[in-house]
């Protein structure tokens, strides 16, 4: 196994969890977002993670995370506001049903898988410094 695999290990995971966090900014950026690119109203956004070889070898195989897809959900609800420019001839709008508190959960929770990467990646920088340390002795 290379010694360097578990360093690529922990910048997979940072990557995925980066690309998790963007995602959770984004449905509470747009949690009232009447109008989207797409037309419509926005359409809240969950990451789908999934396992990548980093590398094989006679030890087995070592495998990071990756992001596979990000899926656009159609989960809409009406909430009258007839002031709403958006609003139907009945005064209801069409909004993404995004709950924010749900949200800040899930961002904490990326946020502290996030960290956990960082740590893991630390320790095992300062492990390949130690190794090196002593191979020079």
């Amino acid at each position: 196994m290379d010694s360097f695999g578990i360093l690529e290990v922990s910048a997979s995971a940072l990557s995925a969890q980066r690309q998790r966090m963007d995602a959770i900014a984004s449905n509470m950026a747009n949690a009232r977002s009447t109008k989207s690119e797409e037309g419509g109203p926005y359409k809240k956004r969950e990451v789908v993670f999934s396992t990548m070889p980093i590398e094989s070898g006679p030890d087995g195989s070592l495998e990071g995370v990756q992001v596979s897809d990000v899926v656009k959900e159609n989960a809409f609800q009406s909430v009258y506001d007839p002031g709403n420019p958006d609003a139907d001839k009945k005064g209801f709008v069409t909004m993404p049903d995004i709950n924010v508190v749900e949200e800040m959960v899930n961002m904490m929770t990326a946020y502290r898988a996030y960290e956990a990467s960082v740590s893991t990646f630390n320790v095992s920088k300062a492990m390949l410094n130690k190794a090196l340390e002593l191979g020079g002795r």
